[in-house]
């Protein structure tokens, strides 16, 4: 079921957007998911808002990645749960990778949350978000940290939400 979203190029142009979702919502499960982004999502629920959430969105038999990130695409707004443990999701930082194209892209509009946690940490990658990308870089190839690496600083310089002890 798609819907029709608003014009992306100007006022005067016939060219519009489609969305299958309002929002998708990108966090770390181990930190949220029974928590914080389950309230979100009822939230989101009980105001009419067509929601993608990993466990609920995904057409089983498929490629996880693949549908993650074609919902991103398929998407209006992003909603990005920053929590301890995101960074240390390569899934999350993908996720997060194809959002950020996705903007650059098609005008999709990203609104941060920082969960219990600094957006410093995020935003030079400190704490949790450094000690996770020591890891990764010792796995993964520079081409992808760095693109994570932006990524995670150009959304963290967004206008956000700071949530702290909620």
């Amino acid at each position: 079921m798609s819907r029709q979203g608003a014009s992306t190029l100007s006022p005067s142009s016939s060219m519009t957007s489609w969305w299958k979702y309002d929002v998708f919502l990108s966090f770390s499960g181990v930190d949220t998911r029974q928590s914080f982004t389950d309230h979100l999502l009822a939230a989101l629920k009980r105001k009419g808002i067509l929601t993608f959430k990993d466990d609920e969105g995904l057409d089983r038999g498929k490629s996880i990645l693949s549908e993650l990130l074609k919902a991103i695409e398929e998407s209006r707004f992003v909603i990005i749960i920053f929590s301890k443990n995101y960074a240390s999701s390569r899934w999350c930082l993908d996720e997060l990778a194809k959002i950020v194209r996705c903007r650059e892209e098609k005008g999709l509009t990203i609104l941060p949350i920082f969960y219990d946690m600094d957006p410093c940490d995020v935003r030079k990658q400190t704490g949790t978000f450094g000690q996770a990308f020591n890891t990764h870089e010792d796995k993964e190839n520079i081409k992808r940290v760095e693109t994570w690496r932006d990524a995670l600083e150009e959304v963290a310089n967004l206008s956000s939400w700071h949530l702290q002890n909620r």
